[in-house]
């Protein structure tokens, strides 16, 4: 609060700030080394197979996605999901027109006149209530016609060309993977050397030395090993650009101080006092919270942090806290301060009614252009619309009987206008504040005419229950804030620890000296947006793929809640990983399974198991379908191999993901042999058809594409 009061006073030295502030921000956009100024060639945002993605294109995807997310994913989100729906548009695109096949407009139509009939939409149907094709061409005609209109007209708009969009693209993607499937079939051959490979299984003798059993210490890898092993290994080494970065969050957040002065500041609006007025030079009573009877003007004239709800509520509705403090008591009675979910709260009884718990109701809608029913094809003003609803306001109250007929024929809401206007039982909340107390305030069977956002209701009520005790609730608060003296302090710490690490002192070892938590973030990519404990921060990841940025380079950025003080710490280059942890760790177990090999010079498994410190243990029915060595957990590498072996030999060293194994087959059983194998012929035919993903990344692999999403983004 003391910030806002500080932004009353300084409302104009705060605008210049404010601009100052934002030209400087678009200057530094401008002359970012990632700026599209400084990058000439980069025009698009990227390209599939040489077929450009415009930035009018992808702008209007994104568009398409935050339209329809209503503010749930971030923008990153968006982006990223219009680029993946894009790539995979052009990748189809591009195998269609290689194919010589074609999805023409006819197809599309067709598909989404399939689509919407079978959702039996009654928007879309005629007399007889079947649909109407000629409707729907006419809806479509209204969206586009209105686009202009307004933003949720235009987005209305946008939403359907991208749902042609989709059709198209979904129509593409399903005829080139169906041409694709067609050729993946099986044979009875097939599902019988796959019936068999399942279930023959084997009777062993065997001994596991685990590569945990020889210590990490016995074994060396260098460097040149592991340099050599990425090297010749290069496709499962593969690395985007990445960056390690660390942080110090510096969290703003209230004081004890601050929330004692917030809790005052309540206690002090209680009682009536007496204030000095400059307007009338003299002093005048100011009503407080207890005596206020206009509690709205009261909320709004104290700056309640919510506003008031006027709202009854029965006592198992309400909170726990008020409907334990205030339900059973009197008009008038108050409750607090207390401290409810990051607030302080102010709480008065202000009135006491009794009314139902649920309601049963029908309505007839008469919308207008411009409410908040979202249908094109409604060309009725909204003195054109009240004209309407009062005439049959007057015909059904003079003749009851008329409501359900007069429903079913005019009413905008078809759900329930089909069932002659029937909303069913419903319970307070569930409607808009003029519907919900027309039909709790009043009696059964009573009409009478509303006006919502959506329109103007004819509304009869039909049934009521449970009559019992209601309560309004006026409820003043106050959200626990830091004080500008706060805000000050943390700035401060934070703008001196920023200013310590960057003149060269050691970033960990400043934040150990003043009990500061560094907080590491490894294998950051171009393109993420969310840090750590920070959330959403693309600001942070431009800033640590900035060409200018260099490793020990350390910047202070403003958060949400408070300030970050980052460090570069290490760029990681696009090309073969430098991150050597996982090859260090295969190639000390390549060194184990020598190690083990070489100490394994016996002829048999009792003197192997002897040399390894182990014991000789024994497994029946081991296949493919249950690759379990009993007491070591699941082989499916390692049984692989024994399946095929001869019986009463000796094999060593079958080498696993995480040990060697020494076995001797005792006994093969082979599967009691099937009159019919077409059901493992169907299984292994289901198996290949459903490869769409497959097929989808075997293309994309193929593909090239270039993307400039973080040039942009």
């Amino acid at each position: 609060m003391a910030v806002l009061s500080k932004i009353r006073q300084r409302s104009v030295f705060l605008i210049i700030i404010i601009a100052l502030a934002l030209f400087s921000f678009v200057l530094s956009g401008i002359f970012s080394s990632r700026s599209p100024l400084f990058n000439k060639n980069v025009t698009d945002i990227g390209s599939v197979n040489g077929e450009p993605i415009s930035r009018e294109e992808f702008a209007q995807q994104v568009e398409y996605y935050r339209n329809n997310s209503n503010g749930k994913i971030s923008q990153m989100q968006q982006v990223n999901s219009a680029w993946n729906n894009l790539v995979r548009e052009k990748i189809y695109k591009t195998q269609l027109e290689k194919s010589g096949i074609v999805v023409g407009e006819q197809d599309v139509w067709n598909a989404i006149v399939n689509q919407i009939k079978a959702q039996n939409n009654p928007m879309f149907q005629n007399e007889l209530g079947m649909f109407d094709e000629e409707k729907l061409k006419e809806y479509i005609a209204n969206l586009k016609e209105s686009a202009n209109d307004s933003e949720r007209a235009k987005a209305a708009w946008l939403g359907w060309v991208n749902y042609e969009k989709s059709i198209k693209s979904s129509l593409e993607q399903n005829t080139y993977n169906s041409l694709i499937r067609s050729g993946l079939n099986s044979t009875l051959k097939d599902g019988e050397r796959k019936y068999f490979y399942d279930n023959n299984n084997v009777n062993m003798k065997y001994v596991y030395v685990p590569f945990n059993s020889i210590s990490d210490s016995l074994i060396k890898v260098s460097d040149d090993e592991i340099k050599q092993y990425i090297k010749d290994h290069p496709k499962d080494f593969k690395a985007e650009a990445s960056r390690d970065i660390e942080f110090v969050n510096f969290v703003i957040k209230p004081s004890k101080e601050d929330e004692e002065e917030i809790k005052n500041e309540l206690v002090s609006l209680i009682n009536d006092k007496e204030e000095y007025s400059a307007a009338a030079k003299t002093t005048v009573k100011v009503t407080g919270f207890k005596n206020a009877t206009d509690m709205k003007d009261f909320f709004v004239t104290n700056d309640s942090d919510s506003p008031f709800d006027d709202s009854f509520y029965t006592k198992s509705s309400l909170p726990k806290i008020l409907a334990d403090s205030l339900f059973d008591k009197n008009v008038g009675d108050i409750y607090g301060p207390y401290k409810d979910k990051g607030y302080y709260k102010l709480s008065k009884l202000t009135a006491v009614k009794q009314m139902p718990d649920s309601v049963k109701a029908s309505h007839i809608l008469i919308s207008y252009k411009g409410s908040d029913v979202r249908d094109p094809s409604i060309t009725m003003t909204q003195e054109e619309a009240k004209k309407v609803a009062d005439s049959i306001l007057k015909v059904v109250k003079a003749d009851k009987s008329k409501f359900e007929s007069i429903a079913k024929e005019m009413s905008v809401d078809k759900n329930s206008g089909a069932k002659g206007g029937d909303l069913g039982w419903f319970v307070y909340r569930s409607m808009v504040p003029e519907f919900r107390d027309f039909v709790f305030d009043n009696k059964t069977g009573d009409i009478g005419l509303v006006k919502t956002p959506f329109g103007y209701h004819i509304i009869k009520i039909d049934g009521q229950k449970n009559r019992q005790r209601a309560v309004q609730i006026a409820t003043f608060t106050r959200k626990i804030e830091p004080s500008e003296k706060t805000e000050n302090k943390i700035f401060q710490e934070a703008e001196t620890f920023a200013s310590d690490v960057s003149s060269g002192i050691n970033f960990e070892e400043k934040a150990k000296e003043k009990n500061y938590v560094v907080i590491p973030v490894m294998n950051l990519k171009e393109l993420d947006e969310n840090i750590s404990v920070l959330g959403p921060q693309r600001q942070i990841v431009r800033w640590a793929f900035d060409k200018s940025t260099n490793e020990n380079d350390v910047k202070r950025f403003d958060t949400d809640k408070g300030y970050a003080i980052v460090k570069l710490v290490k760029k990681h280059k696009k090309g073969l990983s430098d991150r050597t942890g996982i090859v260090r760790k295969i190639l000390m177990n390549k060194k184990k399974a020598e190690l083990i090999a070489n100490r394994s010079t016996g002829d048999n498994l009792d003197e192997i198991a002897k040399q390894n410190n182990t014991t000789v243990k024994t497994a029946i029915a081991v296949s493919n379908a249950s690759p379990v060595l009993p007491g070591e957990g699941r082989f499916p590498e390692i049984v692989g191999v024994v399946t095929s072996l001869d019986e009463n030999k000796l094999v060593k060293n079958i080498e696993g993901q995480r040990g060697v194994a020494f076995v001797m087959v005792t006994k093969k059983n082979t599967a009691t042999p099937l009159g019919n194998y077409q059901a493992g012929k169907n299984a292994e035919e289901r198996k290949l058809k459903n490869k769409n993903v497959q097929i989808y990344n075997a293309i994309k692999d193929n593909s090239e594409i270039e993307d400039n999403r973080a040039t942009f983004y």
